[in-house]
């Protein structure tokens, strides 16, 4: 059975796609059958995390949503080139990162209900058994759609002011849209901070359990968005976070 996961946040800078790419990863490692969606069109970037090369790109999300290409050919097979023989399969459907390509998204939009039917048509034409949105941060029509149709979301939030009034808004969001699983995710937590301390206080401002809680990270900001975490550092502790994570995705 398949499941249709996003990751979103209310806000940039939170790490949202840093944690796609990770969760994408221990799942593909552990055999599932992956797709990655970056559905943030505006600001693509989850491809910078996997190595992908933009310039070998030759369809992106953004050719599919104008009616040139088929949903799979989209689709880039990353099994084999992350250092790592992955046991499952890893694929990344990226956005243009073309400037007027980008342009014409804000300029004339694209239909919403094609990247509905391209989530279906890839899960089912890919075998997939799990397929994971990277949202664009905050509310508009395309992440509305992928909060709607997905089986669990994983909402993003730093320990910060305006990151909590934020996800207050998704969350609320969220359970209007009926979403069947709701986990949030605390991140780039400063070492000062007790963590149990701040996963008692954001499940009790929420009333949303908290899935895991990622303390700030040296080596993370040493890998400066170029590489994924878990499979540079295997046996550090933020990797087993990432690894719960993902299992709590999958199983609620």
């Amino acid at each position: 059975m398949h499941k249709i996961i996003s990751v979103h946040s209310f806000r940039g800078g939170t790490g949202k796609s840093n944690t796609t790419a990770n969760v994408a990863t221990a799942l593909a490692a552990q055999g599932h059958k992956v797709g990655v969606v970056d559905t943030d069109i505006q600001s693509p970037g989850i491809h910078v995390l996997f190595g992908f090369d933009a310039a070998t790109m030759e369809h992106s999300l953004n050719d599919y949503l104008w009616g040139k290409c088929e949903i799979t050919e989209t689709a880039y097979d990353l099994s084999h080139s992350l250092g790592v023989d992955l046991t499952g399969k890893l694929y990344l459907i990226p956005s243009s990162i073309k400037a007027g390509e980008i342009a014409r998204v804000v300029r004339e939009g694209y239909d919403v209900g094609l990247l509905n039917d391209g989530f279906h048509d890839l899960i089912e034409l890919l075998g997939l058994d799990v397929l994971l949105i990277d949202t664009h941060p905050g509310l508009n029509e395309e992440t509305l759609l992928s909060i709607a149709v997905s089986d669990a979301l994983a909402v993003i939030l730093r320990p910060d002011q305006q990151d909590y009034q934020g996800t207050s808004v998704t969350v609320e969001v969220a359970r209007k849209l009926d979403v069947p699983h709701m986990v949030l995710v605390v991140n780039k937590v400063p070492a000062v901070f007790d963590e149990e301390e701040v996963r008692e206080h954001v499940e009790q401002t929420y009333d949303c359990p908290v899935a895991a809680v990622i303390p700030h990270s040296e080596e993370m900001m040493t890998l400066a968005s170029e590489d994924i975490f878990v499979l540079r550092y295997p046996k550090h502790p933020i990797t087993a976070k990432f690894k719960h994570l993902a299992d709590v995705l999958v199983e609620v």
